[in-house]
């Protein structure tokens, strides 16, 4: 065998152990500039060239990280499933990049939904569709809580971005905070949105959303929203035993208590209807 041979041979195998270093868990660690700095965030790929459409997800207040320094689960099973499905999935830290933990019993948030959180959603959008490997007209947004109080800040006919990129072409968003909104007299959704939340959840309640939902589609606007008889918040978790959480800032009943679980029935056709409301074209 030639030394050039060998040369090949030895780079190819190094590039397929980074490789395989980079995508340990199923994803890679990528770092996303904004104007203050640069947003953390994790990238979870299907396997081949593309392009493929992709999905910016937002975490809630808790954030992507656990105390172990491990993903959390909720977050790793939905970027295996949405990357199998065939969509690049871009994860940014709101919270871990700016050296916060949860937020989930702060009352004076920093870092917000309505400002913050919807700029790094912009940044995570522009950073995908850089990548040779993504569909720049076809990039949804997703989120979950306080992440889906973002998406429908961001969503907003009067919160259109600026640059000349393609806008998101979708969003979804899981059990969001949906008072300010629904309370807003000049919201207007620009995108078709999905809005996925249980009948039973006291800790973002799901009437604004109702609300919320009635009022966009009188107006001749895409919100569809599936209330989960039943369901609490975080429904959708993979494996998260029904209990109740006494350390979060605000809740429906005012006592800073709530119930959180997962309902493997609202789960399953929370699954299949992701994966079709993304799929539309």
């Amino acid at each position: 065998m030639s030394s050039l041979v060998r040369l090949s041979s030895a780079l190819a195998g190094l590039l397929l152990l980074l490789s395989t270093a980079a995508s340990a868990g199923g994803y890679e660690r990528v770092r996303v500039p904004i104007d203050e700095g640069q947003l953390d965030g994790v990238l979870y790929r299907p396997a081949g060239p593309g392009p493929f459409p992709a999905v910016v997800a937002l975490h809630g207040c808790g954030g992507l990280w656990r105390d172990s320094g491990k993903l959390s689960s909720r977050h790793s099973d939905w970027g295996e499933r949405l990357a199998d499905a065939g969509f690049i999935v871009l994860m940014p830290d709101s919270y871990g990049s700016r050296k916060l933990g949860s937020q989930c019993g702060v009352k004076e948030l920093t870092v917000r939904a309505s400002r913050e959180r919807v700029a790094d959603a912009a940044a995570a959008r522009q950073w995908l569709q850089m990548r040779s490997d993504v569909r720049k007209g076809e990039i949804a947004l997703l989120g979950w809580s306080g992440g889906g109080s973002t998406v429908l800040t961001a969503i907003r006919k009067d919160r259109r971005p600026a640059d000349l990129q393609p806008d998101f072409s979708r969003a979804i968003a899981f059990y969001p905070g949906c008072r300010a909104q629904s309370e807003s007299t000049s919201f207007s959704a620009r995108l078709p949105t999905l809005i996925l939340i249980g009948d039973a959840d006291d800790w973002t309640p799901p009437a604004p959303c109702d609300y919320l939902a009635k009022s966009a589609r009188a107006r001749g606007e895409p919100v569809e929203l599936v209330l989960y008889p039943g369901a609490l918040h975080d429904f959708d978790h993979p494996r998260l035993e029904v209990k109740e959480r006494s350390d979060i800032a605000y809740s429906a009943t005012g006592t800073g208590k709530a119930m959180v679980g997962t309902n493997p029935a609202a789960r399953e056709d929370a699954i299949m209807r992701v994966k079709a409301f993304l799929q539309r074209r």
